[in-house]
C-alpha cells in the first residue's frame, strides 16, 4: 500500500521539471510535462502544498490548490505524484476529527504545517482477527477479517473491489498498525486501511430501492416529510432558521449506524458547538459517546476555500466506505452552498464563462453527481448498506429561486423547507409543510404496513389536510377574524393549531421531547386527530363553536413533553382524557 499522502514522483532522467507559471489565489498555472493527467496530484512549491489538476490546455496545466497559496511564485517547481486525490480510510476514523482532505485535526496544534499529509496525530496499533482462511477464495468486498477496537461499530477489513482470488496468507489474531498487511489474496497485499480516490465512486453488486424509512426523531420530519435509507434530502432556509440546529438534531438522534458530519464553510464556532455537544452525548445504543461512530469533517469558513470544495467529496467517500461494511450511514453537508461558492471563486479565477449569478455553467452537473452517491445498495461483499445524504442550502436573503437552491431541489428526493415566519414565531423545527415534500412517501407506506403499522399513510394524508384547510383559512381569519368564520371552518382552525402545537413543534433542548419515537410520533398524531375529529362533532351536533374553542387543551397539548420519547401509552391516556372532558361540553 502506498502511504497517504504518496511519494511525489521525479520526472525521468533528462525529463524537464514543471514549474509554476502564475498563482492567482487558489488557481495555479504550471508547465505541461508528459506523464501529467487530468484530476492527478501535485505538489506545488518548496513546502509541497497539495493539489489537483483540474484542467490541461496545450502547454498549460491549470491545478487548484488545496492550501493558502502566499510565498509561491513564478519559477518554483511542482512534481505530480502519479494518483488522483485520494484519502486514507481505516479504522481510525471512526470519532475522529479531520480536514477537507481527511488529514487529522486531533493534536495537529493550531494551524497543520504547508503541505503536510498527515497531521501530528498518535499512531496506534488495532486488534485485528480474521474471518477466513488460507487456501480459501474470496471475491472484491468479502471481508477478510474485523478490527475489534475501533468503537462501537464493527470496522471489517475488506478484499479491494476489483480484487479477490485465493487467500494466500491471512494474518492471525493480534494488533496491527493500519499499514500492516494482514493478507495477500491473489497475489495483491491487502492492508488494514486503504487509499480511494474521493471523486470515484466505490462499486457495488446492485443499487436497491430503499423500503425502509430513516428514523430521525423529529416528528414532522418522520410524520409528514419522511427520508428511505440511502436516499436525499436538502435542506433550504435562510439565516436564523434553525438549520444547524436541525441537522445537528438529526446527526443526534437519527438510526444511522455512522454519522459523517462534513462542516464545508460553516463559522467555526457552529463546528466546535458540533463537536462538544457530540463529545459530551450519550449514545442511546450503545451508553457511550454519540462522537464514537461519528466521523467529523471540519472545513469552516477561515480554511483554504478549494479545500472544501474537496470536503464533499471526501465525506461521501468516507461514507461509502463505511457502507460496504453493511452499514447504514448518514452523510450531513452543512451547507453545500458554501461547497457552491467554491465553484463559483475558482471558475471566476480560471476565467470560465459565468452562468447565473456567476456560478460555473456546470453547477447542475457538480450538485446532481454529488448527490448520485447516496443509495441504498447491495454490496460486492452481498451484505445491504446505504449512504443517506443531507445537505443544508442557505439561499442569500432567503431566495429559494437563486441557483443553487434550485438546482438541488431537481435531484434531491426529499426537500425540507425551514420557513422564516416559523422561526420568527418561535416554531421549531421550522419546517414548511406546504413547502417541503417527500418523493419517498409511496415505498415507505409500503414499507410502513410490512413493520405493522398499515395506518400511517392514512394518519399522514389526514394530518397534512388538517394543516392545508386551516392554511386556506388563515387568510380569511386575518381579513374578517375567526368569528365571522362558520362553526365548522372555526373548529378547522382550532385544529390546525392543535396539530402544530401538540405534534409538529419539538423542542432540542427537551430531555423528554428532542428524541421522539415513531411509536410516540403516531400516539401524537392519533390523539390530535380525534380530538379534532370529537369537536367537529360536538359543533355538528349544535355546541357553540365558541364553547368548543373555551375548553383548555392544554394537557394535550403538554403531552408531547410530559411523556418519554417512546412512551406512546401515555399519550393514548392523555388523548383519551381529553377525549372524555369533552363530553361534558353540552349544546
Amino acid at each position: 500500500m502506498t502511504k497517504a499522502g504518496g511519494t511525489p514522483r521525479r520526472p525521468a532522467a533528462g525529463q524537464p521539471v514543471p514549474r509554476l507559471l502564475r498563482v492567482t489565489g487558489p488557481l495555479v498555472e504550471m508547465e505541461y510535462t508528459s506523464g501529467i493527467a487530468m484530476y492527478d496530484l501535485v505538489s506545488i512549491g518548496p513546502a509541497g502544498l497539495p493539489g489537483e489538476v483540474v484542467a490541461i490546455s496545450g502547454d498549460v496545466v491549470t491545478v487548484q490548490a488545496y492550501e493558502y497559496t502566499g510565498g509561491l511564485a513564478p519559477g518554483q517547481t511542482a512534481l505530480p505524484r502519479g494518483r488522483p486525490l485520494s484519502v486514507p480510510l481505516g479504522p481510525e476514523l471512526l470519532g475522529g476529527i479531520f480536514d477537507g482532505l481527511l488529514r487529522p485535526l486531533s493534536g495537529a496544534g493550531d494551524w497543520l504545517p504547508p503541505g503536510a499529509q498527515r497531521a501530528a496525530a498518535e499512531e496506534r496499533t488495532w486488534s485485528f482477527s480474521p474471518s477466513v482462511t488460507r487456501g480459501e477464495r474470496v471475491a472484491g468486498g468479502r471481508a477478510l477479517g474485523e478490527i475489534r477496537d475501533a468503537g462501537p461499530v464493527p470496522v471489517k477489513v475488506l478484499v479491494p473491489p476489483g480484487g479477490g482470488g485465493t487467500v494466500e496468507e491471512i494474518a492471525g489474531a493480534g494488533d496491527r498498525p493500519r499499514d500492516a498487511v494482514v493478507a495477500v489474496v491473489g497475489g495483491a497485499e491487502v492492508t488494514v486501511g486503504a487509499l480511494w480516490p474521493v471523486r470515484r465512486p466505490r462499486p457495488v453488486r446492485e443499487r436497491v430501492a430503499g423500503h425502509t424509512a430513516l428514523d430521525t426523531g423529529q416528528r414532522v420530519i418522520d410524520l409528514l416529510f419522511p427520508v428511505a435509507r440511502g436516499g436525499t434530502v436538502a435542506v433550504p432556509g435562510g439565516f436564523g432558521t434553525g438549520k444547524t440546529v436541525l441537522l445537528q438534531q438529526i446527526a443526534k438522534w437519527c438510526d444511522a449506524d455512522v454519522i459523517v458530519y462534513v462542516g464545508c464553510g460553516e463559522r467555526g464556532n457552529e463546528m466546535a458547538d458540533v463537536i462538544t455537544e457530540l463529545s459530551q452525548l450519550r449514545d442511546p445504543r450503545t451508553g457511550g459517546r454519540l462522537a464514537d461512530r461519528t466521523v467529523t469533517i471540519a472545513n469552516t469558513s477561515n480554511m483554504p476555500m478549494m479545500a472544501r470544495e474537496a470536503s464533499v467529496y471526501t465525506g461521501v467517500t468516507v461514507a461509502e466506505y463505511f457502507r460496504d461494511m453493511g452499514l447504514d450511514v448518514v452523510v450531513i453537508a452543512d451547507s453545500t452552498s458554501r461547497w457552491a461558492e467554491a465553484l463559483r471563486e475558482f471558475a471566476s479565477r480560471t476565467g470560465a464563462l459565468p452562468a447565473e449569478e456567476g456560478y460555473p455553467a456546470g453547477l447542475a452537473s457538480a450538485v446532481a453527481a454529488f448527490y448520485e452517491r447516496a443509495a441504498a445498495v447491495t454490496t460486492l461483499g452481498g451484505d445491504r448498506g446505504s449512504v443517506t445524504v443531507i445537505g443544508a442550502v442557505s439561499p442569500p436573503g432567503g431566495d429559494m429561486t437563486e441557483p443553487v437552491t434550485a438546482h438541488t431541489e431537481r435531484f434531491v428526493r426529499c426537500l425540507w423547507t425551514l420557513d422564516r415566519d416559523l422561526a420568527y414565531a418561535r416554531h421549531y423545527p421550522a419546517v414548511s409543510w406546504a413547502g417541503s415534500f417527500s418523493r419517498d412517501v409511496p415505498v415507505l407506506a409500503a414499507g410502513h404496513r410490512a413493520a405493522g403499522d398499515p395506518g400511517w399513510a392514512r394518519r399522514r394524508d389526514r394530518v397534512g389536510a388538517v394543516l392545508a384547510e386551516a392554511d386556506r383559512l388563515a387568510d380569511l381569519v386575518d381579513l374578517i377574524g375567526i368569528t365571522a368564520l362558520p362553526a365548522r371552518e372555526r373548529v378547522s382552525v382550532l385544529a390546525g393549531r392543535l396539530v402544530r402545537e401538540g405534534v409538529l413543534q419539538q423542542s432540542a433542548l427537551s430531555e423528554r421531547d428532542a428524541y421522539c419515537g415513531p411509536e410516540k410520533t403516531a400516539a401524537l398524531a392519533d390523539a390530535v386527530l380525534a380530538v379534532a375529529d370529537r369537536c367537529r362533532a360536538l359543533v355538528d351536533s349544535g355546541v357553540p363553536a365558541a364553547s368548543v374553542e373555551q375548553v383548555d387543551f392544554g394537557p394535550l397539548l403538554r403531552a408531547r413533553e410530559d411523556t418519554g420519547p417512546r412512551d406512546a401509552a401515555g399519550v393514548t391516556a392523555r388523548g383519551d382524557a381529553m377525549l372524555a372532558g369533552l363530553e361534558d361540553v353540552r349544546p
